[in-house]
């Protein structure tokens, strides 16, 4: 059984059900602090954690006084415009008095689909994660319509996951694990602490949703499982309804395990290797096909020659000078500024194109070396 301690990034998804008392509609104060408490100590261990949050409809329509009916498009809206604020201060309150800083991050399907907005969003997350901040990530309800709407934020933390190459996602829930059938409705329905692959089997086991402020039901915890473990993320879906609840996995808490085939680093490069269809080709001097085979990322100093016309984010061939492919990556430029500051330093790449753009032409998170590198 795979142990918390054992993992370095971590997406803890929590549900609207769980941080919103649905009777007052307020937020469960003590609740959140208890959870600010186990972020921290996860933070203290030297984890980088990121924070999938529900809560701002639940809590805007409180203070909007809408009907308990459900809401209209626009009375959502209008909700998670208010409940926002709330939900992001409320947050930041709990994690500063642990002395830890979050940052809030607004996200549409939109930012996970389309592969430029994807990159964007990753180097955000990144940047807020190498400087120790605890990203608060929820969908951007104020703007998503129903057809642009991830719909429920299980599918939306696998996504975060997948892009943060985190290697744990955490769904706390108001049910603790997976049975083979509702437990609420078969007594005879047998608990599985480990699901070693996500097969037809398993996915028939889900049920609809569980309460009125959920969305998600267990379909869309098998389905976000999917989408954390083929990134190679493993995944737990955990009681989240007692205080500390990842204090509480960590000490055997009953949960259930997806388990990824792979590791993060290894399934995205085997998508950037194997899944992409490459948009051009950059030239290496020698110098540069050294660097990379050290592990460095592809500066613009050491591309010679640029062919195609590719986006940024797309995926690009890489070439030594003996014309032999070197590897294959998603380029920071697109085709006609990647000319521009090919064999120049990266400091004259802002004079150059006008404005200030990434270090590195291919950074090595984005790039895969032939032979595996």
């Amino acid at each position: 059984m795979p142990q918390i301690s054992a993992f370095r990034r971590v997406v803890v998804k929590v549900g609207s059900a769980l941080l919103v008392d649905s009777a007052r509609g307020a937020l469960r104060h003590a609740w959140l602090a208890a959870l600010a408490e186990d972020v921290a100590q996860l933070h203290r261990e030297g984890k980088e954690v990121l924070v999938v949050s529900s809560g701002a409809i639940a809590l805007g329509r409180n203070v909007l006084k809408l009907p308990k009916r459900p809401l209209k498009l626009e009375e959502s809206q209008a909700a998670a415009a208010v409940g926002q604020i709330a939900l992001a201060r409320a947050w930041s309150e709990a994690l500063a008095h642990e002395g830890v800083n979050a940052g809030q991050i607004l996200i549409t399907l939109g930012d996970t689909e389309e592969r430029r907005r994807y990159l964007n969003a990753r180097s955000t997350l990144a940047k807020l994660l190498d400087l120790k901040v605890v990203p608060v990530i929820n969908e951007n309800d104020t703007v998503a319509t129903s057809e642009i709407r991830y719909g429920d934020n299980d599918r939306l933390a696998a996504r975060v996951a997948g892009m943060a190459s985190a290697d744990l996602l955490v769904l706390l829930s108001d049910i603790d694990g997976l049975y083979t059938a509702p437990p609420n409705d078969d007594p005879n329905a047998e608990f599985l602490p480990v699901v070693p692959r996500i097969t037809a089997e398993i996915e028939a086991m889900a049920g609809g949703a569980g309460t009125e402020l959920s969305r998600g039901g267990m379909k869309t915890k098998i389905e976000a499982g999917k989408i954390a473990t083929t990134a190679g993320a493993h995944m737990v879906i955990a009681s989240g309804k007692g205080k500390n609840p990842i204090r509480a996995i960590a000490e055997g808490a009953r949960c259930t395990w997806f388990l990824a085939p792979t590791n993060p680093v290894a399934s995205r490069k085997r998508w950037i290797a194997g899944s992409l269809e490459p948009r051009g080709v950059l030239h290496l001097d020698a110098g540069a096909v050294a660097a990379l085979r050290r592990g460095s990322s592809l500066l613009p100093a050491g591309v010679s020659r640029v062919e195609g016309e590719f986006q940024r984010g797309d995926a690009v061939v890489l070439r030594g000078p003996d014309g032999a492919e070197v590897g294959r990556g998603l380029v920071a430029y697109d085709h006609d500024y990647a000319d521009r500051i090919r064999g120049r330093s990266s400091d004259e790449i802002a004079g150059i194109t006008g404005f200030e753009g990434r270090a590195a032409m291919v950074h090595r998170d984005d790039l895969v070396l032939g032979g595996g590198g």
